[in-house]
């Protein structure tokens, strides 16, 4: 069995943003040789997601309303616990939770198996910082 491992690095500005990492998942998985096998993408931070989804703009835009109705950015300390501690991103962290920390991705005959309109995506919910995504291709 064949293994390999890369790491994509993120420095996004924004607060909130979703960055298409489907090409950089479909050459790991090309420099990885493997020809049937899984691929494994998890953001390595706990402000941060890897999710599949459409790459559609009116999408991303419901998700970011949608995230901020169900857990809103609020820096003090009054409205999430997590902040009495000094940060300030405890929305993150909710958001990442609802987004999720990874996705699994079949590898067929040396190609990402996914559906039709099926994109990888990084999700920040905490920007201004670099951070990290693993990509973990496993198989024969």
């Amino acid at each position: 069995m064949k293994s390999f491992t890369e790491y994509l690095t993120f420095n996004l500005a924004g607060r909130l943003s979703f960055v298409n990492i489907t090409p950089q998942v479909e050459a790991a998985v090309r420099k990885s040789g493997v020809r049937e096998g899984l691929v494994l993408c998890n953001a390595m931070h706990i402000t941060a997601s890897v999710f599949v989804n459409d790459d559609e703009a009116g999408l991303h835009g419901d998700y970011a309303k949608w995230l901020e109705a169900l857990a809103p950015f609020d820096p003090s300390p009054a409205r999430y616990a997590h902040n009495r501690t000094g940060e300030d991103n405890a929305d993150a962290h909710l958001k990442r939770q609802i987004m999720g920390r990874e996705v699994v991705v079949a590898i067929t005959k040396g190609k990402l198996d996914v559906g039709p309109w099926e994109q990888v995506f990084y999700g920040e919910f905490d920007g201004g910082r670099p951070k990290r995504v693993l990509v973990k291709v496993i198989g024969e």
